[in-house]
């Protein structure tokens, strides 16, 4: 899967150096598209054909397998408040969450991609998710926005990302900072092959990505957004699509929460409570049984006691 991801990263790097020999933007501009499209066709047959191969080496499988992402851990420790962190809000939502579904849905396999306080890079993230040839992946994220920004300790709610463009600077923002722990890797340009986070450039291939799970990542997504306004109490942010890596990198449906904004500090105490942790892990439970239930199993809300 690795070896896609940087094969179709490469060709866009080409396509744009290619393009410096032509005299003319507009041209450019054509060039770019052209070579863009005709890599990311190679790479859609290349990720059919890997995951038809992973399909039929388990036909034998009856579990649905869901992969649970705490966002951020280790030195790379996300947003902050005045108290709280981001990766310890999403490892403890992500257990729970494990927890619940663990304890009411025995045919349910869950994964988690890191169970304690560790830094994984977003291509390990995918790579646990693919490896585990699983079928629904939720990454679990806190947001925040810029210390210069005057409504930084109002601004409130939750959204639910997928894997797409969108031209809104806000949306871009909370993209770019997601996908900006890569430059905590060593010779990160390497690894994920000229991909620059801060380059608006690089967020292209997003653009022309015609993912065959945005159908399904949209049905859970629909779903786990009125869950986390009606059962865990949040503003309601939407759903939306961005340009992050992780989702990029995964060959299932796949979505980013951001909980809330934990720059806000009513909204930190929320987030930093057991009982708001419960919460947004049971809103995120019944999406699930929610999105579930498409596949002809009978589940029914998780009560906490």
């Amino acid at each position: 899967m690795c070896t896609i991801i940087n094969f179709f990263v490469l060709l866009q790097l080409i396509a744009l150096k290619c393009a410096d020999f032509c005299p003319r933007d507009m041209l450019k501009q054509s060039y770019i598209m052209i070579c863009l499209c005709a890599a990311l066709l190679m790479c859609d047959g290349m990720l059919y054909a890997a995951g038809r191969k992973n399909k039929s080496d388990g036909n034998d499988r009856k579990r649905f397998v869901l992969v649970i992402d705490a966002g951020h851990g280790g030195k790379d420790v996300g947003c902050h408040g005045d108290v709280a962190y981001e990766k310890n809000i999403t490892l403890d939502v992500a257990r729970r969450l494990q927890r619940m579904i663990n304890d009411s849905l025995p045919d349910v396999s869950t994964v988690l991609t890191r169970g304690d306080d560790r830094y994984l890079t977003l291509q390990q993230r995918a790579d646990i998710a693919n490896d585990a040839n699983c079928d629904l992946f939720i990454s679990i994220h806190v947001n925040s926005v810029d210390r210069r920004s005057p409504g930084r300790s109002t601004v409130s709610g939750a959204s639910v990302y997928v894997l797409g463009a969108d031209k809104e600077q806000k949306t871009f923002d909370v993209a770019r900072r997601e996908n900006a722990v890569i430059e905590l890797e060593k010779d990160f340009t390497t690894h994920y092959t000229g991909f620059d986070p801060s380059s608006a450039e690089s967020y292209i291939i997003f653009e022309l990505s015609s993912n065959m799970h945005l159908a399904n990542s949209l049905k859970f997504a629909d779903i786990a957004q009125t869950q986390l306004v009606t059962t865990a109490g949040r503003a309601d942010k939407g759903v939306r699509q961005a340009g992050f890596w992780v989702l990029w990198a995964t060959a299932m449906p796949a979505v980013l929460v951001e909980l809330d904004f934990i720059c806000n500090p009513k909204q930190e105490a929320f987030l930093n409570s057991a009982d708001g942790r419960d919460d947004c892990a049971k809103a995120l439970y019944n999406a699930f049984a929610g999105y579930y239930k498409t596949h002809n199993h009978q589940l029914t809300e998780y009560s906490i006691n």
